[in-house]
């Protein structure tokens, strides 16, 4: 009996890498590559003509990174299953991307069996998460702080925050709108429980930001 193809959506801001993907996923039957991205802006529009079933995200991207991404995709097109494909095994950024509403994270250097394993059990509504990752997060379960609450984003603009720059020198720096530093800024605040500047400073300064 035929296994109905799983429809994918690659995101990554490297094309050899896309390419890559893709040449491993040609050799499954039951994956059909439907999309291509590099940005969160040609992810966003792909998901709407390509209808996948599941996309495969990287995190480090120029301008909206790939759990900034996830977040919307889950807004957005919540029948679409997100899968971090990353190369950083840090058990934050893994809090961080299932907050933002993805399923499973498994890192780039595993073997090609063991991401199409995770694309299969994310795509059937399973979790899945690389043995490597599930120990660190097991490891730092009990390191929970409120800087982890944070996205990698919404660290790097307090680390701008503490060196004094002020939202439209930020937004020039790390290539964003004006309005989305200032979102930031407030979720920041929100998540911190902190209202001024000389608090946020000081909550920087003590996370070594």
């Amino acid at each position: 009996m035929h296994t109905p193809s799983i429809r994918l959506l690659l995101i990554d801001d490297h094309p050899l890498v896309r390419d890559g993907l893709r040449a491993r996923f040609d050799a499954s039957p039951n994956l059909q590559v439907v999309g291509e991205a590099g940005n969160a802006q040609e992810a966003l529009a792909r998901a709407k003509t390509s209808s996948p079933d599941l996309a495969l995200m990287d995190i480090s991207m120029r301008g909206t990174n790939g759990i900034e991404l996830t977040a919307q995709f889950r807004d957005q097109f919540p029948h679409i299953a997100v899968l971090i494909l990353s190369m950083h095994d840090n058990a934050e950024y893994v809090r961080q991307a299932v907050r933002a509403g993805a399923r499973g994270y498994v890192l780039k250097d595993a073997p090609a069996h063991e991401i199409v394993t995770a694309i299969e059990r994310v795509a059937r509504g399973e979790a899945y998460y690389s043995a490597a990752i599930a120990a660190r997060v097991v490891q730092a379960s009990t390191l929970h702080a409120p800087i982890d609450s944070l996205t990698p984003r919404e660290r790097e603009i307090l680390t701008r925050i503490a060196h004094g720059l002020a939202n439209k020198q930020i937004a020039t720096e790390m290539d964003l709108s004006v309005r989305t530093v200032e979102t930031h800024r407030l979720n920041i605040k929100r998540k911190l429980g902190i209202e001024g500047q000389a608090e946020l400073i000081k909550f920087a300064v003590e996370n070594r930001l």
